[in-house]
């Protein structure tokens, strides 16, 4: 299962924390993780194996979003910084939308990120 891993630069403490506290889940459902490139970079630092594309203010959300919409990616978890000024709004905006259109579970904070890895 191919899972997207996203987050604002005020929260990529907490997806490398959510992704530690799930490390042996994620391994052990062998779980593909694909990620815009700051988060990805991240998340390899932790030792996680990701496929990253480019940064979200560069495209990689619009990457992300056309992997929804092809069918290969099959949840998101996108830690959003709710309060933070975002000049690729109209991508993320675009990416929830796939998800919607698309019936992709988006997890926007680690509790419902929580609920959807441990239903995995």
């Amino acid at each position: 299962m191919e899972i997207a891993i996203i987050a604002h630069d005020g929260k990529k403490a907490e997806m490398i924390q959510f992704l530690m506290d799930f490390k042996a889940l994620i391994l052990a459902k062998e779980i593909t993780l694909i990620s815009t490139g700051t988060t990805g970079k991240n998340a390899e630092k932790s030792g996680f194996s990701v496929k990253k594309f480019l940064s979200g203010p560069y495209g990689g959300d619009a990457q992300i979003a056309a992997r929804v919409a092809e069918g290969k990616t099959k949840m998101v978890f996108f830690f959003r910084d709710p309060l933070g000024m975002h000049p690729h709004e109209p991508d993320i905006a675009m990416l929830m939308r796939l998800c919607d259109v698309h019936d992709v579970p988006l997890a926007t904070n680690p509790a419902t990120a929580e609920l959807l890895i441990k239903s995995v």
